[in-house]
């Protein structure tokens, strides 16, 4: 009778170890992350993650990323019949404070679970980053002709038709992103604006003089100079960038998402000039495992 009794005992033990805890809450399961590149966002934003169940999202968890690219924390305790039937982990990038319990529309990774693991991508940014191309011109349209306007102003589009077409071949953007220009110019990073269409202008010229600019995105850096700079000034050996930015956004430097870029030769030949593209080995990406 004991022998019976102490094995009913063991029998309930074992059930209660795989089914909820002592409490009656579910039992949890350790979610694993492992993403290199990305990068802080400051005090007003984090990073959550999320695994997609039946179409639905569940929130896995916050955390930050300091200034090393190194999360404060790669574990979290999740659901364990979640866990198991999810299909997807999705990385979002939420306000600190934020309210809204859905995912913000600035998800930057995502991948399908397969087996116990699943591969992050940025798919959920936009497709076929590994494909854009870019080219520009260095010249200052929006200025009076001055000498010393010469090599002030950057124009991402492509004149050697003899004509003006757009200069960027970028992909379709998700909700939540933009692309922005820049030039780092003496180590400071000046925007040329945000857009989404890199057929028409962007969104601002603060730096360009009275004329009209180009119909595509692009910037003379020639009034309102940020400070530490001079306008006109001249661009040459500095760093063209296009970067893929969350929206809305709360840097005025390049997010880590910066498909096309490289220096703009000291030495000008003629326009126009070809970015290079710097996806592989620079976009953020990862695993996770359940």
């Amino acid at each position: 009778m004991k022998k019976i009794l102490l094995l009913s005992l063991i029998s309930a033990f074992l059930f209660s170890a795989c089914g909820d805890d002592d409490d009656g809450d579910p039992a949890t399961t350790n979610l694993l992350i492992n993403i290199i590149g990305l990068e802080d966002l400051g005090d007003d934003f984090v990073y959550e993650g999320w695994i997609i169940v039946d179409g639905s999202p569940i929130s896995t968890g916050t955390f930050e990323v300091n200034s090393s690219g190194t999360p404060s924390t790669t574990s979290f305790m999740v659901d364990s019949e979640n866990l198991e039937q999810a299909s997807m982990f999705v990385l979002s990038i939420e306000p600190a404070n934020d309210p809204d319990p859905a995912p913000a529309a600035t998800k930057i990774l995502s991948g399908a679970f397969s087996g116990s693991s699943a591969s992050l991508g940025t798919g959920t940014v936009g497709a076929s980053f590994e494909s854009a191309t870019g080219k520009y011109i260095v010249a200052t349209p929006t200025g009076t002709g001055a000498e010393n306007e010469t090599y002030s102003g950057i124009w991402f589009l492509d004149n050697s038709s003899g004509s003006a077409e757009a200069g960027l071949s970028l992909p379709t953007l998700e909700a939540g992103w933009k692309y922005e220009g820049w030039v780092v110019i003496d180590g400071t990073p000046v925007s040329t604006g945000t857009f989404t269409d890199a057929t028409v202008a962007d969104d601002m010229a603060p730096f360009s003089g009275t004329n009209s600019g180009p119909s595509f995105p692009g910037e003379d850096f020639l009034n309102n100079a940020p400070m530490g700079l001079t306008f006109p000034t001249d661009i040459r050996g500095a760093m063209a960038v296009i970067s893929i930015e969350p929206f809305p956004d709360n840097s005025s430097a390049p997010f880590t998402l910066k498909p096309l870029g490289n220096a703009i030769p000291t030495t000008l030949s003629g326009n126009p000039y070809s970015l290079n593209n710097n996806v592989a080995g620079t976009f953020p990406s990862g695993t996770v495992t359940r």
